[in-house]
């Protein structure tokens, strides 16, 4: 929430500390996003403050979903602590006795596309899981059942990365069919 003294930002603006150093919140650098607190973190971190964020009482995960940045070539406001990856891992929890919601925003790297799952802590996000991994290859370590969830089990690729072909699929028109219950004009 912004205070009396805070100056009016635009609401895609993202509020950034002057300082060196970024702002912490549960050991993870902080910054704003249109007022919510954004955390990042790398691959190996994330599950340890998600952990951590769970013990704090954000007990529900609204979202988790995976961006590809391969073309991006804007300003990415990550902390300078946060090395920049070509996947990123993004959740949005809630804390319920605080009113309050967070966002993780997890690098991933291209050559090892992988998390640990949360899945243990916020049992609803399997399912989130799963399409992340379905739809831009990024898995999910100790996931109970890391299968496809929106693409047939025997597809090749993942459709919503920047580099997938989608090419042109051919569509087969059938003729008309003489139907005996069909109504004429």
């Amino acid at each position: 929430m912004a205070d009396a003294t805070s100056a009016p930002t635009d609401e895609h603006t993202v509020e950034e500390s002057t300082d060196a150093e970024p702002d912490l919140m549960f050991d993870a650098p902080l910054t704003r996003s249109s007022g919510q607190a954004v955390l990042h973190v790398d691959a190996t971190g994330y599950v340890d403050l998600m952990g951590r964020l769970h013990d704090g009482g954000y007990l529900m995960c609204v979202d988790l979903t995976a961006v590809d940045f391969l073309t991006f070539e804007g300003d990415r406001r990550v902390p300078p602590t946060i090395e920049p990856e070509r996947f990123e891992v993004v959740v949005n929890l809630l804390c319920h006795a605080q009113r309050s919601r967070i966002r993780v925003r997890a690098q991933v790297p291209e050559e090892d596309s992988a998390v640990p799952s949360v899945s243990s802590l916020y049992p609803g996000v399997d399912a989130m899981e799963r399409e992340a991994y379905d739809m831009f290859g990024v898995a999910f370590t100790d996931h109970p059942d890391l299968t496809r969830i929106l693409m047939p089990e025997d597809w090749i690729g993942h459709p919503l990365r920047k580099d997938y072909n989608s090419g042109r699929i051919p569509v087969q028109f059938k003729a008309p069919v003489n139907r005996p219950d069909a109504v004429e004009a």
